[in-house]
């Protein structure tokens, strides 16, 4: 169907050339599902660009049937990341605009019948009549899908057209594809950043690596259907998922950056004796661990009366030991973090750390949010230095200096500690937000998805940094995370919440992995994937809003 003949691709002239893609020799075959599967950076939207006739080669051919491809074509459906709906039309009008460009002589009721088709192929009939603004993420993409549909085309090509939904929409969406991918039998190429999802649909699963040159195929010959909770069981997609995990990681890894910086002994003001003295829990007799979550609870006025959304989260964690708090959106897990980080007032119950209450923000307490807050203006240099002058009154420039630059070195930004954080990348700006969070050496790390807005090979990379410089403070830690995978590989224990409103603690995991960790050693792991399973069962029972009754669960750490 698509053909690549030794296709290159470069952007800009002279000193400015950017080498985009190198030497592509491809072939799509009729009737497939191939994923191309690559990270920021790699070059897999221009790749799928030039399916779409969208970007022409630099250098070699790319044919449809044997043509060369000089433009878009309806032959050639392409569903995009973000949804382009016109905001003033309907479901039905959007899909409609379709149907009118490629079907232009038939007639009003044909059209409408064939617009009606399509949108109900995504289970988007209920809502035909709602304008953009009225629907959900999901719900959008559904529309982008149909639109594609409707204009019946022999290739669907979807340039990432699920990484900007919740884990939950993406994993139904991509079940939906999979299902039309099926019954009309459409060649379909898909570029993703998730292993997991490039398992799930591939015929065929080839990487693109770093230097903008095709790597290794990956066959899939798991049989369909391939149900999500079956694969956690199924020895060919734990082998395959090593494999491709271990091939892009060894291929896509940054060298880590020698750390020449020694760390000063300087004390942060939080943890120098009596720090806090006069500060005491509220309603709370004892603390029997360093930290401790009594009878929490969050209430929020409402018009129609008070709105509970924690209630009775009951937590307690050694010193060192690292939590990972996983449940559905609207569970209440950003909810329990902030007001631990003193950002969020408690309604009711109490937050000890270290043997007192928690009692506003405070850097003892520091907290990393998916959205890096930076200083625009300043680098990262100055932006990791703003807390560091704080916590360490009593230490020289220079000792403050050596704080500064020894973190933004662990996490891989000695290069760059003087670029201003205007111009650096979502990664880049999260790991001066890590390193300023380790800076101000606290008691307690918190962690809000941290790594939500990345593609995952940066995530991978981040954990991998995250859980370098963990193991070497054992800081406390407790971090929120929709992704499974995530959970266990950070945490000692993995705490699920309950759907909301009224959320609390419904399971408690304890993950007795060996540290220090890394993602290729987890997934040979012989006990991963029962944890794995025992959390996706979890949230599993909690899918779709069900509220089934919590099992009471040990408090304390064992």
């Amino acid at each position: 169907m698509i053909e690549f003949n030794n296709v290159s691709k470069s952007f800009g002239e002279g000193a400015a050339r950017s080498d985009v893609l190198k030497n592509i020799n491809l072939t799509v075959n009729e009737g497939e599902f191939l994923v191309l599967l690559g990270f920021s950076g790699t070059g897999k939207t221009t790749l799928i660009n030039l399916m779409a006739g969208l970007e022409t080669p630099t250098k070699g051919a790319v044919t449809f049937k044997g043509e060369p491809i000089t433009g878009p074509g309806p032959e050639r459906g392409v569903i995009f990341q973000s949804y382009s709906l016109m905001p003033w039309l309907t479901v039905s009008g959007n899909v409609g605009l379709a149907v009118d460009a490629i079907f232009p002589d038939l007639s009003k009721s044909d059209k409408a019948a064939k617009v009606d088709h399509y949108v109900k192929m995504v289970g988007l009939g209920h809502a035909a009549t709602r304008r953009p603004a009225e629907l959900s993420g999901g719900m959008r993409q559904r529309v982008n899908v149909a639109r594609a549909l409707a204009m019946n085309p022999e290739v669907l090509l979807l340039d990432e057209p699920l990484s900007a939904l919740d884990a939950l929409t993406r994993g139904n969406l991509a079940d939906d594809i999979e299902a039309i991918w099926d019954a009309d039998k459409k060649t379909c190429v898909l570029i993703t950043n998730d292993v997991d999802e490039a398992i799930l649909l591939a015929d065929r699963i080839i990487a693109l690596n770093p230097d903008g040159t095709l790597g290794q195929e990956f066959k899939v010959e798991i049989p369909r259907p391939r149900d999500r909770g079956a694969m956690n069981h199924h020895e060919g997609f734990k082998t395959l998922r090593r494999d491709v995990t271990n091939y892009l990681m060894d291929v896509g890894m940054a060298a880590k950056a020698d750390v020449t910086k020694i760390l000063p002994n300087i004390t942060a003001v939080h943890n120098l004796p009596k720090a806090q003295a006069d500060v005491r829990a509220r309603d709370s007799k004892r603390t029997d661990r360093y930290l401790e979550f009594s009878r929490l609870h969050k209430v929020y006025p409402t018009p129609k009366g008070p709105l509970t959304v924690v209630e009775d989260f009951d937590l307690k964690l050694d010193k060192g030991e690292f939590i990972s708090l996983i449940g559905h959106s609207g569970c209440g897990k950003s909810t329990v973090l902030t007001m631990a980080a003193g950002l969020n007032e408690i309604s009711k119950g109490v937050i000890n750390l270290d043997g007192r209450g928690v009692v506003g923000a405070d850097p003892e307490r520091a907290v990393v949010f998916q959205s890096p807050n930076l200083f625009p203006w300043l680098s990262a240099k100055e932006n990791v230095a703003i807390g560091v002058d704080k916590v360490y009154p009593r230490a020289s420039q220079g000792e403050r200096q050596d704080v500064v630059e020894y973190y933004l070195e662990r996490v891989g930004l000695g290069d760059a500690m003087d670029r201003p954080a205007s111009s650096m990348s979502n990664g880049m700006k999260q790991r001066v937000g890590i390193a300023r969070a380790f800076a101000l050496s606290p008691k307690l790390l918190l962690l809000d998805e941290p790594f939500g807005m990345l593609d995952s090979l940066t995530l991978w990379e981040l954990q991998e940094v995250l859980m370098e410089v963990w193991d070497r403070t054992k800081v406390t830690a407790v971090c929120v995370t929709h992704d499974v995978d995530e959970a266990i590989l950070l945490a000692d224990r993995v705490v699920m919440m309950t759907n909301g409103p009224q959320a609390t603690i419904g399971k408690i995991t304890k993950v007795d992995l060996p540290r220090p960790r890394t993602r290729k050693a987890l997934l040979e792991h012989p006990d991963y994937y029962a944890y794995r399973q025992e959390v996706l069962d979890f949230l599993e029972e909690y899918e779709h809003g069900a509220t089934p009754k919590p099992k009471p669960q040990p408090i304390a750490a064992e």
